[in-house]
C-alpha cells in the first residue's frame, strides 16, 4: 500500500527531446567550433520534473508524446534511469534541445518545436492524462507542447485534473499559460519572463539569470496579477534571486540561497518538482515554497538537470524563511 506521506505526483509534460550538452570556450557566430566532450541524456521539462521528485521520495508518472523512433530510443533511456513513463505514441522524430556553457559561465540553449500534433493525437494524449489521474495527489502540467496543441491544451488538461478533484499546478508560458489560468489551475509557477510576457501580451525570451536588483519587486507584482488572473495561488520564480509567492493575503518573497553552480537548466522544473511534492503531502504553499526554494538552490548544484542531492535540499531548506512582500 501507497504511503500517502511520499506523495504521488501525474506529470503531463507531452515535449520530450533528447538533450545534448557541451562546454566550449566561447560561442562566436559565423564560426566552425568545436566543443568539448558532449553528454546525451533524455531531457524536456517534465522529465526534469519527475527526476527531481523521485529525488525527493514521491512516486511521479511523466505523461509524454513518444515520436518515431527516436522517441523510442528516448522512452528507453528513461526507462534505464528508471522514471515511470506513459508513452503516446506520435508521428515525425523526437526533438533535440543543444545547451552550450561557455568557459566565461554564459548559457545558450536552443530547443527545437517538435514534431506536429494532429487533433486526434492530442485527444489521445489528454485521455492519457485523464486515466492517469486516478491515485494522483498533484497534477503537474510542464513545459512546452508540440506544434498542432490546442491554444486551450493546458487549459483542458486543467478542467480535467480538477473534475477528478487532483490539485493541479501549471509550469508553461505564452498561449498555453493564458489559457490555463482561463481554466482556474491550483497553482502556476511561472519564470519571471514568462509571467510578464502573458500579463502584458508580449513575448520574452528565457534568461537564465534575472538581475537581481530589479527581480524581487517584478516577481511579487508578477504573482499578484497572475492570482487575480484566475490562478488559486501564483508562484512566479526569478532565478537566483528568489520567487515570489502570492496566494490569498499579501504577497511573500522567498530568497534563494546561495550554492556552487553545475548546471543552472532545470532549475524552473526543480522548483516545480520541489513544490509539487510538498503540496502533495500536506504542505501549506508558504512551507512547499520554501522547500522548493531549497530544491532549486540543489538542483543547480547537480550536474544533471533534474537532479539533486536530496540531503543538501533539506539542509538548504533548515535556513529559509518567507520575507513580507
Amino acid at each position: 500500500m501507497r504511503n500517502a506521506a511520499d506523495g504521488r505526483l501525474l506529470v503531463a509534460g507531452p515535449n520530450l527531446t533528447v538533450d545534448r550538452t557541451a562546454a566550449l570556450p566561447a560561442l562566436r557566430p559565423g564560426e566552425v567550433l568545436r566543443t568539448g566532450d558532449v553528454a546525451v541524456t533524455p531531457g524536456g521539462k517534465g522529465v526534469n520534473v519527475v527526476r527531481a521528485a523521485q529525488r525527493l521520495g514521491a512516486g511521479a508518472t511523466l505523461v509524454a508524446l513518444v515520436p518515431g523512433r527516436l522517441g523510442q530510443a528516448v522512452a528507453l533511456l528513461l526507462a534505464d534511469e528508471g522514471v515511470a513513463l506513459t508513452g503516446v505514441q506520435a508521428a515525425g522524430e523526437v526533438r533535440s534541445t543543444l545547451i552550450l556553457f561557455e568557459d566565461g559561465g554564459r548559457v545558450t540553449v536552443l530547443n527545437e518545436p517538435g514534431p506536429p500534433v494532429d487533433a486526434a493525437g492530442w485527444r489521445a494524449y489528454e485521455d492519457a492524462v485523464a486515466a492517469g489521474l486516478e491515485g494522483a495527489d498533484v497534477l503537474v502540467c510542464s513545459g512546452s507542447s508540440p506544434p498542432g496543441t490546442p491554444p486551450d491544451g493546458y487549459g483542458r488538461l486543467v478542467a480535467r485534473g480538477r473534475a477528478a478533484g487532483v490539485r493541479v499546478l501549471v509550469d508553461t508560458s505564452a498561449v498555453l499559460l493564458g489559457a490555463a489560468l482561463d481554466a482556474g489551475p491550483d497553482v502556476v509557477t511561472p519564470n519571471l519572463a514568462e509571467a510578464e510576457a502573458v500579463l502584458d501580451r508580449g513575448s520574452a525570451g528565457e534568461p537564465v539569470d534575472v538581475d537581481p536588483r530589479a527581480a524581487r519587486g517584478r516577481a511579487l507584482a508578477a504573482a499578484t496579477r497572475l492570482r487575480d488572473r484566475g490562478a488559486g495561488a501564483a508562484v512566479v520564480t526569478a532565478g537566483a534571486a528568489g520567487a515570489a509567492v502570492a496566494a490569498g493575503g499579501a504577497p511573500l518573497w522567498v530568497p534563494a540561497p546561495r550554492v556552487p553552480v553545475a548546471n543552472p537548466i532545470g532549475a524552473g522544473d526543480t522548483f516545480a518538482a520541489g513544490l509539487a511534492v510538498a503540496l502533495s503531502r500536506g504542505a501549506d504553499l508558504r512551507d512547499a515554497t520554501l522547500s522548493a526554494t531549497a530544491a532549486a538552490a540543489a538542483g543547480v548544484a547537480h550536474p544533471l538537470a533534474g537532479g539533486l542531492d536530496p540531503a543538501l535540499a533539506a539542509s538548504l531548506r533548515q535556513d529559509l524563511e518567507c520575507d513580507p512582500g
